[in-house]
């Protein structure tokens, strides 16, 4: 029981996770956590391991499921960064993992925009403490207790919204990425949509707002009626004009 205490989620909604941190790439390259930041598209950013038995899999399949119904390329949209917890892991263990789920995506460009590091502890140390994402290392089994969570972050790292649980509702999921871009993806359609929900931290969902809905809906109506006098003016401007002739 102790043991669980040291687990959980400590939010940091609306700080900056640093970028200036070294990552190992599936070539086995270390890079800066910067360089995956440089595409200006928000991301859905996870911490697992890859050998975890049980739930990192169920979250990271929650993540594909979500990502294959969400009927969005993330080609122009969004990326998914996945970073393993266990320093111990290889590149090759990274690799293994991310071609299992590359090759169950139905939205192909997910194969450039889904990308899977291994880590020195100092990295990982530093990102669980700016997530405030807290595991522990259960020593009797080898094994990382830890909790079931995803973060969406802006295109500058800013740390925009938490997601729990195992599976995830691809509206949720496509309007948490539309909150971190700032409006930058999505459609119009999509924006009003989104306009009309806020994030219920309590029901871990996104939930119709009513005051916004009838601030749409009065934007709406003056839209319409503006609409409806212009075209009533310009038939009676022409109505007159033609008396004149």
């Amino acid at each position: 029981m102790q043991e669980l205490k040291k687990i959980g989620v400590d939010e940091h909604l609306g700080e900056f996770i640093p970028l200036d941190i070294p990552v190992i790439t599936t070539a086995g390259d270390t890079v800066q956590l910067a360089t995956i930041f440089q595409t200006g598209k928000p991301v859905l950013f996870t911490l697992a391991y890859y050998e975890c038995p049980m739930l990192c899999s169920m979250v990271l399949d929650g993540v594909a499921q979500s990502i294959n119904t969400l009927n969005w390329e993330s080609k122009n949209r969004y990326q998914v960064v996945t970073i393993s917890i266990d320093s111990a892991e290889t590149p090759a263990q990274a690799k293994t993992k991310r071609e299992a789920y590359i090759n169950r995506a139905v939205d192909t460009s997910l194969k450039y925009n889904w990308s899977f590091f291994t880590a020195p502890q100092s990295t990982i140390d530093t990102l669980s403490r700016a997530l405030g994402f807290q595991y522990y290392y259960v020593e009797e089994t080898d094994e990382f207790a830890h909790p079931a969570v995803v973060f969406i972050l802006s295109p500058e790292g800013k740390i925009s919204r938490y997601l729990y649980g195992l599976n995830y509702e691809p509206k949720d999921l496509k309007f948490a990425l539309m909150e971190a871009s700032d409006g930058k993806v999505g459609t119009t359609l999509e924006q009003l949509i989104l306009f009309c929900y806020h994030y219920d931290a309590t029901e871990n969902t996104y939930v119709l707002f009513a005051r916004n809905i009838m601030r749409l809906g009065g934007i709406i109506t003056m839209i319409l009626l503006t609409g409806f006098l212009f075209i009533y003016w310009k038939k009676e401007k022409k109505l007159k004009m033609a008396k004149l002739n």
